[in-house]
């Protein structure tokens, strides 16, 4: 095992402390970065998926322990984001995802503005989550999981980026919870992600357990420094990793 093998650990165990810390798996970062490391793109996304699936698992133990996860509402989405995900993990070699990352990065600014924006409005944020949603809520839902699926199996992103913002303006949910239920949907959406792209044999199971086990430790910690934190910050913090991503894809695009 090389000095690029360590640094790509060392680099998962940060970006998992942080990318829990917003419900995130720090899929939007562990392929880049497994990329640039000189790792090959089917590899990248496939252990990001991994990845995704030990951050979100761990970080999710912290929040059901404080009682942040929603799961009537994590069921909802479920389903669909199951779907997706094998779908977009299993034809993640034939589709070019171009113009779906160009409307994925126009989106993440939109939303991180929205995210930030929250540091000076003067609205109060939801202190409880909705006790029930409409037969049309719950279909918007399904819907909406299952676009999250796909997007999560082709790029190697565990949908959490998506999901926060969803639960959070769509589902009217209070910040930590919508970490919190987001975190646990991450769950499902990276291992169907990772069934899918295991049926090409591209799985690099040294990195994915030294990886694992860095992931395990970083969202631990990430989680429970969320719990401790003012909601505002949160919201502006997971604003400024949506621009970061955003920037991101859109130099990886043009270049």
């Amino acid at each position: 095992m090389d000095g690029v093998f360590w640094l790509a650990v060392i680099s998962v165990l940060l970006v998992s402390i942080i990318f829990s810390m917003f419900g995130q798996g720090g899929g939007s970062l562990y392929t880049p970065i497994l990329f640039l490391l000189g790792y090959t793109a089917l590899i990248s996304v496939s252990t990001s998926l991994v990845l995704n699936l030990v951050t979100a698992a761990s970080a999710s133990v912290v929040y059901y322990r404080s009682k942040l996860i929603d799961l009537k509402t994590a069921v909802a989405f479920i389903p669909g984001i199951c779907l997706g995900a094998l779908a977009g993990g299993a034809i993640g070699n034939f589709v070019d995802p171009t113009l779906l990352m160009w409307l994925f990065a126009l989106f993440l600014i939109g939303a991180g503005a929205r995210m930030v924006y929250t540091l000076w409005e003067k609205k109060a944020e939801a202190e409880t989550c909705p006790i029930g949603f409409s037969m049309g809520m719950y279909a918007t839902i399904v819907a909406f999981s299952f676009a999250v699926g796909v997007l999560s199996g082709l790029l190697g992103v565990g949908g959490g980026i998506v999901i926060v913002p969803f639960l959070l303006f769509i589902c009217k949910y209070p910040m930590k919870n919508s970490a919190g239920t987001a975190s646990f949907i991450v769950i499902f959406s990276s291992l169907f992600g990772v069934i899918g792209h295991s049926a090409f044999g591209t799985l690099d199971l040294a990195l994915i357990a030294s990886g694992s086990v860095a992931v395990f430790i970083g969202a631990s910690i990430g989680a429970r420094l969320t719990v401790k934190m003012r909601s505002n910050w949160i919201k502006v913090g997971f604003g400024l990793i949506m621009w970061v991503f955003a920037i991101q894809l859109i130099v990886k695009l043009l270049a």
